[in-house]
């Protein structure tokens, strides 16, 4: 028996060695593909960009609030004025646009993470091996939430503008989409963490499949299922931001429109107020979190 154990170990300290020199080869081979193709470069001059785009990066537009120039000029090569802007009342007039940005960006991530959630729950349940649904059920639930779990928000996005125009509706239904891959996953992953013996009690008893679900496997799953669902809620605060790009409104529009004019300020000040919006999120979800234990 102590042979066997001693076995057991030494075959799985080399199969994870084997599996440590694999990542290692495939790393070589990424790193040497892309030195041999000459992609893998750092630009002329990158420690000369690196501290201009730092110290741009580090006058946040919004400090024109109280700082800016209310006689600002605009001047061709010549010297000639070619408009005078009042600083301050335009930042104010952009705060403004930003701040509806960051709502919308706000329900998207909202709208579809609950969208997404709800879209996984049966998916979910019946890929949990434990739950024993018919295997042609499970089989095509797994690849369901495989597929969605797989393509990018961003491509769903793509495809969906087209399908339902520019707007935060094709946001919602992108996040949606690829949260629900996640969502069935850890979903499932709850449950087939339970006490297969209480469920088998109630079953016992002549409990039908949904009263088993309801009674028994709901109640145990559900706090995992809320930490899962502010987890995963959180995330897609961040991945929301950039569908602007794609035409789905909210932040990711005006972080387009500060990289399309080299408004390193602007980009600065809505990084900023990500960064801050997924901080607050943050701390008020691990509250929750661990009021659930």
């Amino acid at each position: 028996m102590q042979a066997w154990t001693w076995r057991s170990a030494l075959r799985g300290r080399l199969g994870f060695g084997g599996l440590v020199l694999l990542y290692a080869a495939i790393v070589v081979a990424c790193v040497y593909s892309l030195v041999s193709a000459g992609d893998l470069s750092t630009g002329r001059n990158p420690l000369g960009n690196l501290l201009k785009t730092l110290s741009e990066f580090a006058q946040p537009s919004f400090l024109d609030v109280w700082l800016g120039d209310p006689n600002y000029q605009y001047k061709s090569d010549d010297g000639t004025v070619l408009r005078t802007e009042n600083r301050q009342e335009v930042e104010r007039q952009w705060l403004v646009q930003l701040g509806y940005a960051t709502w919308t960006t706000f329900k998207i991530a909202t709208l579809g993470s609950l969208l997404g959630a709800v879209l996984a729950l049966p998916f979910g349940v019946l890929s949990a091996k434990n739950i024993r649904a018919p295997k042609a059920l499970a089989v095509l639930s797994r690849l369901v939430l495989d597929t969605t779990r797989s393509i990018h928000t961003v491509v769903f996005g793509l495809v969906l503008v087209g399908i339902v125009g520019l707007g935060p509706t094709a946001g919602i239904l992108a996040i949606a989409l690829h949260s629900m891959g996640t969502y069935g996953k850890l979903f499932a992953e709850s449950i087939e963490t339970l006490d297969m013996e209480a469920i088998e009690a109630v079953r016992g008893v002549g409990a039908s499949a949904s009263q088993t679900f309801f009674w028994s496997v709901w109640p145990s799953v559900l706090p995992q299922w809320v930490s899962s669902h502010l987890y995963i809620w959180e995330y897609n605060i961040r991945d929301s931001t950039i569908l602007g790009i794609i035409g789905a409104g909210g932040l990711g529009l005006l972080i387009s429109e500060s990289v399309a004019l080299f408004q390193w300020g602007r980009l600065s000040t809505i990084l900023l107020v990500v960064v801050v919006l997924v901080s607050v999120f943050d701390a008020i979800s691990r509250r929750i979190r661990s009021a659930l234990l």
